[in-house]
């Protein structure tokens, strides 16, 4: 099965994370993270299915997160307002997100690649 890839074309890690997948001839289908973002069940999904924290979902190096103040409102905020926020805008989030279904991974470090895309 081809993984779906979302990314943002300028992001530097993005094309970083591309570049590799196409190396390794792994099948993939390149979604824009910001012309067709996640909705906010499949961002759930994604959340679910990474075991990572939602908050590591969150473009914190982003300067809409930082437009937010999301700094300081993740902290305590809920679930679904977390969730909400992600859906709003696909700059808010961490790129790429790479998922096959079942496995996510959110970032680009080559090793986690190798581990779960070979």
């Amino acid at each position: 099965m081809a993984l779906t890839f979302y990314w943002y074309p300028k992001c530097g890690t993005c094309r970083k994370a591309k570049k590799w997948l196409e190396d390794h001839q792994v099948q993939f289908e390149a979604v824009h993270i910001v012309e067709n973002p996640p909705n906010k069940e499949e961002i759930k999904r994604f959340y679910e299915k990474s075991g990572l924290e939602l908050k590591k979902f969150f473009n914190t190096s982003g300067q809409k997160y930082r437009e937010l103040g999301l700094k300081d409102k993740v902290k305590t905020a809920s679930e679904d307002e977390l969730l909400e926020w992600l859906a709003s805008d696909g700059m808010l989030l961490k790129r790429p997100i790479v998922t096959d279904g079942e496995r996510v991974t959110v970032g680009f470090k080559e090793e986690q690649f190798e581990q779960t895309w070979l």
